[in-house]
């Protein structure tokens, strides 16, 4: 199997939102309609280890949207640096985008997966850091059927977006798909007491879920860095491909 890309500016209200999409082909055999993924990056947009992971799920034989999440603020193609420059911009960038404006991108990538001529009608979400929130987001839509979160930041403050008051724990009743939740231990952005919280949260409305942790840092699924453990990101990416395997 191989992976073909293409770019789209998908329509939104806050204007156009460049996604990245890789489908999977096998040549020599007719196209076939396949489940779809909308990928949700880092604070950093698509970065090269974005872009590989991106390409490992379509891999597995899903049709996968990287929507660049901060659209209506950085020019079309922006990636930010794994720098101090990059953080700082990505962190104040998130807290000033309305959760509203988040959903509704959402509900734009979702859209263009289930209209896309190679999708089966069948769509799930995956994130990891920031993009493990907006997953848990795209989880609140009803199309969706399965959603891997991985070390969702901000989840258990409720500080993401404009005046830091996202109420997406509140919203868990409102998941009607299977939820993956991975998280390192080790990881300071979302620690013990935050864990915590999201699991009571998840396990008090009800949510159909399954709950790893692993000794792991933060980012330890990005395929470049002090902090990427490959032996565990490839248990996670397991998971996740058992879960949609099953619902999607």
């Amino acid at each position: 199997m191989i992976v073909t890309d293409s770019v789209t500016d998908v329509p939104t209200p806050t204007g156009p939102m460049r996604t990245y999409f890789y489908a999977p082909h096998e040549p020599g055999r007719p196209p076939t309609a396949r489940p779809g993924l909308v990928l949700y990056s880092e604070i950093f947009q698509q970065t090269p280890p974005v872009r590989r992971l991106a390409l490992q799920f379509a891999s597995l034989g899903y049709l996968v949207a990287v929507p660049e999440v901060y659209h209506a603020h950085e020019p079309a193609g922006c990636v930010l640096g794994y720098d101090d420059a990059g953080k700082d911009r990505g962190n104040a960038l998130k807290q000033i985008i309305p959760m509203s404006d988040f959903d509704a991108d959402a509900r734009a990538a979702v859209d263009t997966l289930l209209g896309h001529r190679a999708c089966n009608g069948s769509v799930g979400a995956v994130g990891i850091c920031l993009g493990g929130h907006l997953a848990f987001r795209a989880a609140l839509l009803p199309d969706v059927r399965a959603t891997a979160c991985f070390y969702p930041t901000d989840l258990h403050t409720g500080t993401l977006g404009k005046g830091g008051g996202a109420d997406s724990l509140a919203r868990a009743k409102d998941v009607r798909g299977e939820l993956l939740m991975v998280f390192g231990r080790q990881d300071p952005h979302v620690p013990g007491a935050g864990r915590r919280a999201i699991y009571d949260a998840l396990e008090s409305a009800g949510a159909w879920f399954t709950w790893h942790e692993f000794n792991a840092a933060h980012a330890f699924l990005r395929d470049e860095g002090e902090r990427y453990d490959p032996s565990t990101a490839r248990l996670a990416i397991g998971l996740a491909a058992d879960l949609f395997r099953r619902a999607l």
